[in-house]
């Protein structure tokens, strides 16, 4: 046998040393206060019915940072303005992953979209055509006929139910409108009305929204993961996915069809038609799949459909709730358009209160009021905080959207506070983020904000509102439903009343 060498005990000595100081530096990090656990589940059951409400409470008693033991998942919660700007500004790359789970595994195709992609180049690569394509200014203005098309739809319906003097569900008429505008940006189809409410895939992405928030074991529990096949919610899933799935391959194969012999894509000028022509172009710096482009393509109904059809139902209840509001919106309206018959983008480009209603609705009610989650890629000093590598990191900017360090009066819905303000959610203030700040910030806040502004200008142009069944504006039900996107927990019924000087005008549509 060889001989060790006389030096082999002091190598051992000195790698012996560098281990317990490692150790000891990991046992002396100064990890995020917790607030107290319980065994096993930790502090699953503090999440609540409306986890945004439940953790902002949190907070209020244990700091603006807090880490949370969900089952196995160590989990950042992020309750402060100055934090998220240390993160964006110091972090970013770092905080930019995403935690892969069972909903987005299945329903994502393994995550190959660009909301729940893993951070990296082909986020990048997919990102960057979806601005490209459909969120770009350019784009966004493109699209201006598809929404007075599609508006001017659910304000004949309207006037028709003045004419009957009805009651109308503007919850459904959001959804249906946010439908075909979304449809038919991306596939160049028309999505046809289904008994007034939503079509197919309405109901497909509103039922994959919820699923993507539903309680799922395995993701807490892994050792615990065959019990979402006896709750039911691997099953629902997948046959979710199945359903999803054959709905795209028949979006492909037309679109596939719509080619030329030299392969070019004729007719179509569409999101997917765009992908593929880039494709045969050799614009594309990787080849995308079927399953790429299906994934990405869920992506936008998904995200595209319910947050847009959930922020305009949210400002037209505050209007219902708020009528001195409702009424200066108007007058605005009013004055801008005088008697046209449409609003057109350049009027909306001029209503400056308006654009204040829609800041003011996103603060009280922000589309995904915990952001989509994080993931930390490597451990990082936060504050003074030590922030291990792979814990999942949740922003609650409804939170930070109502605290009173930043905000005057931050229960109320005051939309003249940003009339001399410059404050805005484009992820440059960092108390305002209802779309998110840095790398992973929504990209199609321009997209969903054109639909709101032209719905909500053509429904206060045409109409005065009134609450259905007596209902009083100081006592009216604004409870919520937790989701993707939080949404009213009743359907806003209202009574349309056809504005006086309008009776002979006749929308375009």
């Amino acid at each position: 046998m060889a001989e060790l060498s006389p030096l082999f005990p002091l190598l051992i000595l000195i790698f012996s040393i560098f281990i317990w100081l490692k150790l000891a530096k990991r046992n002396n990090l100064k990890l995020p206060p917790s607030p107290p656990k319980l065994p096993i589940i930790g502090n699953i059951h503090q999440l609540g019915k409306l986890p945004h409400r439940s953790l902002r409470d949190l907070s209020r008693n244990y700091g603006p940072l807090l880490l949370l033991r969900l089952g196995h998942k160590l989990t950042l919660l992020v309750s402060s303005a100055d934090m998220v700007k240390e993160i964006v500004k110091n972090h970013d790359v770092v905080f930019s992953n995403r935690p892969k789970t069972t909903a987005t595994d299945i329903l994502h195709y393994g995550t190959k979209d660009f909301g729940f992609a893993p951070y990296g180049e082909y986020w990048k690569q997919v990102k960057k055509i979806s601005v490209l394509e459909l969120f770009s200014h350019r784009r966004v203005q493109s699209f201006q006929f598809v929404r007075d098309e599609e508006v001017g739809v659910i304000i004949d319906k309207i006037r028709g139910a003045c004419r009957k003097g009805e009651s109308v569900n503007l919850s459904d008429m959001f959804l249906f409108v946010s439908n075909n505008i979304v449809s038919r940006c991306v596939i160049s189809r028309k999505i046809e009305e289904d008994g007034g409410t939503c079509s197919k895939m309405g109901l497909l992405a509103r039922r994959s929204a919820v699923l993507l928030t539903s309680f799922c074991v395995g993701d807490m529990f892994p050792y615990l993961r065959w019990l979402d096949n006896l709750t039911g919610l691997i099953p629902n899933l997948k046959a979710l996915s199945r359903e999803l799935d054959a709905y795209f391959d028949q979006i492909i194969e037309e679109h596939e069809a719509s080619r030329s012999n030299n392969g070019e894509v004729t007719g179509k000028k569409d999101f997917v038609s765009s992908i593929f022509q880039l494709q045969q172009d050799g614009m594309l710096d990787m080849d995308l799949t079927e399953d790429n482009t299906k994934a990405n393509l869920l992506d936008m109904f998904v995200a595209g459909i319910d947050t847009t059809a959930s922020s305009a139902e949210w400002l037209m209840s505050e209007l219902l709730k708020h009528p001195e509001a409702m009424n200066k919106l108007q007058q605005e309206v009013r004055d801008v358009v005088g008697k046209k018959s449409k609003v057109e983008m350049e009027d909306i480009s001029k209503m400056n209160y308006l654009k204040c209603v829609v800041k003011e609705t996103l603060r009280l009610h922000p589309v995904a009021p915990l952001l989509v989650p994080r993931q930390t890629s490597a451990s990082v000093e936060l504050g003074e905080y030590y922030i291990p590598s792979n814990t999942t990191v949740l922003i609650n900017a409804w939170a930070i959207q109502r605290d009173p360090e930043w905000w005057e009066n931050p229960e109320e819905f005051m939309p003249g506070r940003f009339e001399h303000s410059n404050v805005d959610f484009k992820g440059e203030d960092f108390q305002f983020i209802p779309f998110g700040a840095g790398r992973r910030s929504c990209p199609g806040l321009q997209f969903g904000v054109a639909s709101i502004e032209h719905m909500i200008a053509n429904l206060v142009y045409w109409f005065d509102w009134k609450l259905a069944d007596g209902e009083i504006a100081e006592n009216f039900d604004m409870s919520e439903v937790y989701g993707l996107a939080v949404t009213r927990k009743t359907p806003l019924h209202v009574l349309p009343v056809l504005y006086s000087h309008q009776d002979s005008v006749q929308v375009e549509t």
